[in-house]
């Protein structure tokens, strides 16, 4: 009884905090701050806060595993939220937001492959929702639900930031289960500021001149950013130690309604109704999937 109301804290934490985090990604890109520098502060200065969270940690004891999943997960993470600020800079956050509906659809057929999860009938149901009410949400846009629609930039980016990170996840289950939630969410934090640092030099982004333009009132953006992320990212990882990756994923996407909302109330987006029956779609083939995980 305890767990499975945890695990539905962690749910709960994990819907509200990733809207909540796309705003302030969305506000502080916005201000002239780097999408680059925006992900390297991110995990940096949650790398920090990790430091807290390692005291006694036997490092010698952790198996090979721990550390390559670790790699590759940090690299697809560091990738997926790069293209995910990206495209928020360009992007309306009420269209967004529901395109990574499509996160639990890879996310189960990479399970499939890497974790052997096997989604059932009403799994498959539960997609078919999902690609649906994208329809609704899609066609909002001026190019509607058409291959011209791939051709936005911001839709390019969205889409490789929803491939990466449900990669990332599967990865994440894996350190998981070769060592703790906790200890995932530090290999995230750690391997995820490595990889963000590489992609600022790749990129040849001048980081002392990025540095320079973030100013005080930018602070406090920062600090609550780094809150949503930290706190999405441990419930996400103790979600995924006591459900499937492709099952977990899809309930994620309740919190696709709380971006519809924010993109209306705080960026003035329009079509709202058009997006909300589409997100309700969506949001009903995550709940197909939940619901009917065992039949």
């Amino acid at each position: 009884m305890i767990e499975t109301l945890l695990t539905s804290l962690a749910v709960l934490l994990r819907i509200l905090s990733n809207p909540f985090a796309n705003v302030f990604q969305k506000q502080l890109t916005a201000k002239n701050n780097h999408p680059l520098l925006v992900n390297f502060l991110t995990y940096l200065l949650l790398s920090v806060f990790c430091m807290f969270l390692v005291i006694g940690v036997q490092w010698q004891e952790l198996s090979r595993q721990f550390w390559i999943y670790s790699v590759w997960g940090g690299t697809a993470g560091a990738l997926g939220n790069g293209f995910l600020v990206k495209a928020l800079q360009k992007g309306d956050l009420s269209v967004l937001g529901p395109i990574n509906s499509y996160k639990s659809v890879v996310g189960i057929i990479v399970a499939i492959f890497l974790l052997g999860e096997i989604p059932n009938f009403w799994g498959l149901i539960g997609v078919v929702f999902i690609i649906y009410g994208s329809y609704f949400v899609l066609d909002t846009t001026p190019e509607k639900f058409t291959w011209a629609l791939l051709r936005k930039k911001e839709i390019q980016y969205r889409l490789w930031a929803m491939i990466l990170t449900a990669i990332e996840a599967v990865f994440i289950k894996k350190v998981i289960l070769v060592s703790s939630a906790t200890l995932a969410f530090v290999s995230w934090c750690w391997f995820g500021a490595l990889f963000s640092l590489l992609l600022l030099f790749i990129y040849r982004l001048d980081l002392i001149k990025e540095l320079r333009k973030v100013t005080l009132s930018h602070i406090l953006k920062y600090a609550l950013l780094v809150v949503c992320i930290g706190t999405m990212q441990y419930a996400t990882n103790y979600t995924f130690g006591h459900m499937p990756v492709g099952y977990a994923l899809s309930l994620f996407q309740l919190s696709t309604i709380v971006s519809v909302l924010l993109g209306h109330r705080l960026f003035k987006e329009q079509e709202i109704r058009k997006k909300l029956i589409g997100t309700a779609i969506m949001i009903a083939g995550s709940v197909v999937i939940i619901l009917f995980k065992d039949y």
